[in-house]
């Protein structure tokens, strides 16, 4: 069984370094946790400040000592911006071995093919370390670009979540879908990745 005993190990693809999430992230997460058009695809409220970033890294490295939650910093290898980040939102090892994925990304680098390199690192690190036999995410019905992803990960489409989830953006309720990966379909697939 995975503990991470509030260590986040540092993780690299070919064009990026999934890393613990430091204060000094904190101006440059604002720019994309402040921002209207990347905060819309996801369940919290745009942050209002640096201060507000600040807490909230603080809170998810919190959480990861807990081992409540696993958030990476998602930085360019080359010049080593960070441009977004990724992890466990939530896990399950006894009985169940399966987690829930959570991500986001700065807006001027949408389209090339950061989050999927992202998604592959931290998949790969879900089932051959953590021991995870399925990896689920939730997402937004109007948020078409997130979906396609997961659909070309080989991720499949379980269902619609009707009212699943209270939303932190206005009042009421909010649907998602539910998609999800099995350890066996990750292995048949990853030669094609």
């Amino acid at each position: 069984m995975y503990r991470c005993g509030g260590v986040i190990p540092e993780l690299e693809s070919s064009r990026l370094r999934l890393r613990k999430l430091e204060d000094s992230d904190a101006a440059q997460l604002y720019k994309y946790w402040g921002d209207d058009e990347v905060v819309k695809y996801l369940n919290m409220s745009r942050l209002e400040s640096v201060q507000d970033t600040l807490d909230m890294i603080n809170l998810l490295n919190g959480l990861s000592e807990s081992e409540d939650t696993l958030r990476w910093g998602i930085e360019l290898k080359e010049t080593g911006l960070l441009i977004g980040s990724c992890g466990f939102n939530v896990w399950q090892l006894a009985g169940a071995t399966r987690g829930e994925i959570g991500y986001d990304l700065g807006e001027a680098y949408w389209g090339r093919g950061y989050m999927s390199e992202a998604l592959l690192t931290l998949m790969e690190f879900g089932y051959s370390v953590m021991g995870l036999n399925r990896i689920e995410v939730l997402v937004l019905p109007e948020n078409s670009a997130s979906r396609r992803m997961l659909e070309k990960l080989g991720f499949q489409e379980e269902g619609l979540l009707r009212e699943y989830q209270q939303n932190e953006q206005a009042e009421g309720y909010i649907d998602l879908y539910l998609y999800a990966l099995l350890k066996r379909e990750f292995e048949q697939r990853r030669m094609s990745y």
